[in-house]
Parts: C-alpha cells; sequence; structure tokens
C-alpha cells in the first residue's frame, strides 16, 4: 500500500499499489467454454463493479463540493509586526450545504489533517474565508482579528456597500479558540499562537462582502483606536458647533440661506457622527437600523447642498426654470428618504450621484453668474471649487481608487471644512451692510442712498474756488476724456449748445445774487461724436456762516430721451404724419393770429391760397394709395422749397 492523493486527488487516503505485469515465461491460456452458472455469475460480477464504480463517482463529486481539497499556504506572524493584511490572503469558499470540509496547512510534521466546519445556523448555508498563520517562533503570539462592519473605500457608487456585521464566527484547526472581543465598530477575534505551530482558521461569514480583514498587535490597534478617537473628536466638535452657530444666525437674521446653511451643518454633523460610530455607543443600532440612517443621512446631505446652492445664489430671481427644476429635485430626493426604508443601498446610490450632479451643475452655475458680475457667485467660488475637489476625491475613494486607511477621516475632515468656508461666506454676508439693511442710517447716508438709488448724476460747483465737479459716468456718457467737465464754471461753455449758455449763466447769477431759491433748467452738452444730450439740473445753493453762497450743489439727469418724444409729439400734434406739412389745427392758429394782427393794422392784408388736386379721388380708386401717397409728398416738398419759413 501507498499513501496518495485518494479520490479526486485528495491526500491522506490509501490506494493499492499496482502490480507490474508478468510477462516472462507467460503460459498460454485454454480457454474452457463456460456453463450458464457461470455465465451468470460474470454478469452479476459486472453489474457490481459498474454500481460501486458509480458510488465511487458519487461520493467523489460530493467531497468535490463540500469544500478545496487543496492545503492552506500559511501566512508566518512576525513576532515584532504591528498588524497584516488578510484581505487578499484569504482564501474565500462557498458550500452548498452547512458544513465546509477544508484541508488544513502543513504542521510542522508535514502532516495535512482535514476538519469539517458547521455553520451556527441550520440552513444558512453561509460564506466562508480561510487562511493559515504559522508562529516560528518560541513564544506565544495574541493578535486581534479585526472586520470593519463599514468601509467608504471601495464601497461603490451604484448599490453601495453601507456595512454589516461580517465575521459570524471563527474555528481553529487547533490551540485555543478564538474568543470575540466587544466592539461597536468592528468584528474583533483575539486569537493565540502558540509557539512552533501552525493554525488553519475557518471564518463562517455573516455578509458576502469582506471588504478588509487586518491582523492587529493588541497594543498596535489600541493606538489606532485612541489616535482617531481623538481626530474623530475634534471633528464632531468642530461640525457640532458650525452647525449650532448657524442655526443661532438663522434665528437672529431669519434670511432664507441661513437656515439652508444651518441644514447642510447640521446634515454634515449627523453623516460624521454615523461614520465615526459616535451614535452608534449612544444609541445601540442594529446593522439593517444603521445602513437605513446611513442612506439617510446621505440623502439630506445632497438636499441641503441643493437648498443652499438655490438660497445663497437668489435663483429664483433669475429664471422661473431653476424654481422648477429644484422643485422636482427636491421632491425626487424626498422620494429617496422613504426608498432609504425599503433599499437602503440603492437610495445611497442615487444620493451619492446626487450629490455630484449638485457639485458639477453648481460649479458650472456659479462661474457663469460670477462672469456676469453677481457678488454672490464671485464670493462661492473658493468653497465650491474646493467642494469639487472633495466630490472627485471621494468618487475615487468609492471605487477603489484610494486604497489609505486615512482617506475616509480624511474626507470628512473635508467635509466639515467647506461647511466651514460656507458658514464664513454666509456670516460675511450676514453682517457685510446689516447697519443698513437693519435701518440703523443717519439722514446724510439716507439721502447718499437715495441718489444712488435714482440713478441721477452730481453736480457740485465750489463757488469760491470756482471749480465745478460731476460724477464720471456723464463723461462716460457722452464719450469725452476723463475730467473734461471739471474746471471753471465758464469751462462748461465750450461743451454747451449756444442757445443754452444765456440761461445757464444768468441762473447761477441769479442764484448768487439771491442766495435763495432753486436751480431747475434743461440744457444740451456736446458729445465727442457732436450730437447733443439734453440733461435737467436740479440744485440748490449752500449758503456759509457768512450768508454768502459757498456751494451750488444737485444733480443732472439726462432726460433725452424725454425730450426727444415730447418734440416728436408736438411735432405730431400739428403736422401731417405723411408729408410732414401743418395741419389744419395749426393753419386755424396761425389764421387766428394773422387775424389780430388785421384788427390792430389795417394795412396788413393777408392772402389765402387754396391749392386743390385734380381727380385726385379717382386717382386713389384707379391706382391705389400707394401712388395718391407719393403724388401728396411731391406736392409737399414742392411747397417746401417754395415757401420761406415762418
Amino acid at each position: 500500500m501507498r499513501v496518495g492523493t485518494g479520490w479526486g486527488g485528495r491526500p491522506g487516503h490509501a490506494l493499492p499499489s499496482p502490480r507490474p505485469a508478468d510477462r516472462t515465461g507467460a503460459r498460454p491460456r485454454i480457454t474452457v467454454p463456460r456453463s450458464r452458472y457461470e455465465r451468470s455469475l460474470t454478469f452479476t460480477d459486472r453489474c457490481l463493479r459498474l454500481g460501486l464504480a458509480l458510488a465511487g463517482l458519487a461520493l467523489w463529486f460530493a467531497l468535490a463540493t463540500a469544500g478545496p481539497a487543496a492545503a492552506v499556504e500559511a501566512v508566518r506572524v512576525p513576532v515584532d509586526a504591528p498588524v497584516l493584511d488578510l484581505t487578499n490572503i484569504v482564501e474565500r469558499n462557498r458550500s452548498d450545504g452547512d458544513v465546509i470540509q477544508i484541508s488544513t496547512a502543513p504542521g510542522p510534521d508535514g502532516i495535512v489533517r482535514r476538519i469539517a466546519v458547521r455553520a451556527r445556523e441550520s440552513g444558512a448555508r453561509p460564506d466562508w474565508i480561510v487562511f493559515a498563520l504559522t508562529n516560528d517562533s518560541d513564544e506565544q503570539i495574541d493578535r486581534l482579528l479585526v472586520a470593519p462592519f463599514h468601509r467608504l473605500i471601495g464601497s461603490g457608487v451604484i448599490w453601495p456597500d453601507l456595512g454589516d456585521s461580517r465575521i459570524e464566527a471563527v474555528t481553529a484547526s487547533q490551540g485555543i479558540s478564538p474568543e470575540r472581543e466587544a466592539s461597536t465598530d468592528a468584528d474583533v477575534f483575539l486569537i493565540t499562537l502558540d509557539p512552533g505551530t501552525t493554525v488553519t482558521f475557518v471564518a463562517e461569514l455573516k455578509s458576502s462582502n469582506l471588504p478588509q480583514l487586518y491582523l492587529y498587535e493588541q497594543e498596535a490597534y489600541r493606538q489606532k483606536t485612541n489616535g482617531l478617537t481623538l481626530y474623530k473628536g475634534i471633528i464632531i466638535g468642530i461640525a457640532g458647533l458650525l452647525a449650532l452657530f448657524l442655526t443661532i444666525i438663522f434665528v437672529v437674521k431669519g434670511a432664507v440661506i441661513f437656515p439652508a446653511a444651518a441644514a447642510l451643518a447640521w446634515a454634515v454633523l449627523a453623516y460624521a457622527g454615523l461614520d465615526f460610530g459616535f451614535f452608534q455607543r449612544i444609541f445601540p443600532l442594529t446593522p439593517a437600523i444603521e445602513r437605513i440612517y446611513r442612506a439617510g443621512a446621505e440623502v439630506v446631505l445632497a438636499a441641503t447642498l441643493l437648498v443652499f446652492l438655490f438660497a445663497y445664489l437668489n435663483l429664483a430671481r433669475w429664471h422661473v426654470r431653476y424654481s422648477h427644476v429644484t422643485i422636482v429635485w427636491m421632491l425626487g430626493l424626498a422620494a429617496l428618504v422613504g426608498l432609504a426604508v425599503v433599499d437602503a443601498p440603492m437610495a445611497s446610490g442615487i444620493a451619492r450621484i446626487s450629490i455630484a450632479a449638485v457639485a458639477a451643475v453648481g460649479f458650472v452655475l456659479i462661474l457663469h453668474l460670477a462672469t456676469h458680475g453677481y457678488e454672490r457667485a464671485v464670493m462661492l467660488i473658493p468653497t465650491w471649487f474646493l467642494l469639487a475637489v472633495w466630490v472627485t476625491a471621494a468618487g475615487f475613494t468609492v471605487t477603489g481608487q484610494f486604497q489609505r486607511d486615512l482617506v475616509a477621516p480624511a474626507l470628512l475632515g473635508g467635509l466639515v471644512l467647506i461647511v466651514l468656508l460656507i458658514g464664513f461666506t454666509v456670516i460675511q454676508h450676514a453682517f457685510a451692510g446689516s447697519g443698513l439693511s437693519q435701518g440703523l442710517v443717519s439722514d446724510t447716508e439716507r439721502r447718499a442712498l437715495a441718489l444712488s438709488g435714482s440713478g441721477d448724476l452730481v453736480f457740485d460747483w465750489d463757488v469760491s474756488a470756482d471749480k465745478i465737479f460731476v460724477s464720471p459716468q456723464i463723461e462716460t456718457l457722452l464719450g469725452l476724456p476723463k475730467g473734461s467737465l471739471e474746471g471753471s464754471a465758464s469751462r462748461w461753455f465750450e461743451h454747451m449748445h449756444v442757445a443754452d449758455r444765456d440761461r445757464y449763466r444768468v441762473s447761477l447769477d441769479a442764484v448768487l445774487e439771491q442766495r435763495r431759491g432753486k436751480l431747475n433748467l434743461d440744457l444740451r452738452l456736446r458729445a465727442a461724436g457732436g450730437n447733443y444730450h439734453w440733461f435737467n439740473l436740479k440744485a440748490r445753493p449752500v449758503i456759509g456762516s457768512d450768508g454768502e453762497v459757498v456751494r451750488v450743489i444737485g444733480t443732472l439727469a439726462d432726460v433725452t430721451e424725454q425730450r426727444t418724444a415730447q418734440e416728436r409729439m408736438l411735432h405730431d400734434a400739428v403736422h401731417d404724419n405723411l408729408t410732414g406739412l401743418p395741419n389744419r389745427k395749426l393753419f386755424q392758429d396761425r389764421l387766428s393770429a394773422v387775424f389780430g394782427f388785421c384788427r390792430a393794422d389795417d394795412n396788413i392784408r393777408p392772402t389765402v391760397l387754396v391749392i386743390d388736386i385734380d381727380r385726385f379721388k379717382q386717382v386713389n380708386e384707379s391706382v391705389g394709395f400707394s401712388a395718391g401717397d407719393s403724388i401728396l409728398l411731391t406736392l409737399a416738398r414742392r411747397l417746401g422749397r417754395l415757401l420761406r419759413a415762418q
């Protein structure tokens, strides 16, 4: 007999050694005819052999499906190693039943043993992981097998892994059985390796996904936990203070952007508290409830980001479509809250996509509004750029591009930093010009605000220095170089219409002589192109302590359009729209004036000429009104050339 691979290539089973054929000196066999009884025995023997072969094949198939046959490769555990990553080392297996049979790693004696492990619950058919650890030192080694409940790294975007208890139980092939340690954020088992032993471990998985499996030295795991606890406490404390502070500002100020910012801060606090395990320590949560809360926190985070963007940029004032899109978006996110109860991973995946969409669309919208000079959009550019970078880094993390364990805590710290910047932006907006918004202004400030709101231009004449100051906008309006209208009062004559100069001079002299009154006159200023603009000057004198006028100050308003409209209306009222000739009203007015002259002076004898166009009605009827209008225009031009202006 020899030790072979057994049925199906499995070690540990005995097989008969093959007997070599004796071919030397073989005698020829004599064939003797068999009887009917012997032939029946031969048939029975064949059936028996066939049955045994089928039974062996069935047994081989059962052993093959029960578990792997190959021995597990052992991992050496150094005494001074603080941590070992077993995530990619363990062998994953799935059994069709409640029992898994595996071959252990060879021990120091080289013997491969076979063990069977039964699941905790009958009919569970769980997944299994198998790994072997070797202690080649002369001292006992105690290690902690750690499998975190939730890991953001590699959790996925669509139907992400929101966390669960990973390991139900761990069974050792020999030595001390692994014991579960109390922990709120991971499955932790204490593993003991005796000196010079190789132990194979079989772990029953509670969920099919095992994102991370580490073997920690106890002190190293304690230091890691304590170090992250301090960091997590700082982040949660900052987030809580921000949420409380922004809520207080909302109560004091009451504008819509403050509750939006406060809601965003509370959402970030809830997300950080869940991810850091803070709420789990206060309120014990089952893994299923924790997944619902985690998905709900991500949905609320997406909704508050959208509300803050809409409220801060005041998108309702730009276009009604922004309001419609925001309402539909918010209704979809509200539906996700209910979906989180039924299918938390699906709701979380949609929320993550929504967060990325809000960041991308918001960044494009902010840049668009900033290019149009919107101050709020300009102030939000740094914060939203940081948010876009954070979303990009989070995308790389959940898709598994970043694998360092510190990435997830760093992302939460970055999210709190973004909320901090949003808080600074909101506070700056809240207290910038707060006195004006609360009506705490003096009468002088109120007048200055009214002047700025009216759009009028400042006119200030310093009488003692004989220097005029006007708003630079008037020079821009006229296309003149800067400072062209500043100087003495007489310098304005260069740019003023000739017909308006005397009225301008007389009005200023009257104000200086009378030391009272109000200046209100219309004047024309020449632009760089040679055309004139009408301006209305309203001013009052300012009397000094000696009773003299020290300055004349007022406003200039561009009334070019109004004067043009008035002249057009006056012309249209007394002239024909087609020919431009005086109409009947103007003719009657002029005729009445001439009759008055005649009554005063008998030598004046006016003459009235009546010009009639023969068959003009027939022309309109036969040729058309266009031809008739052309005839009237031709006649009007000829009369205009012949008559002198009155």
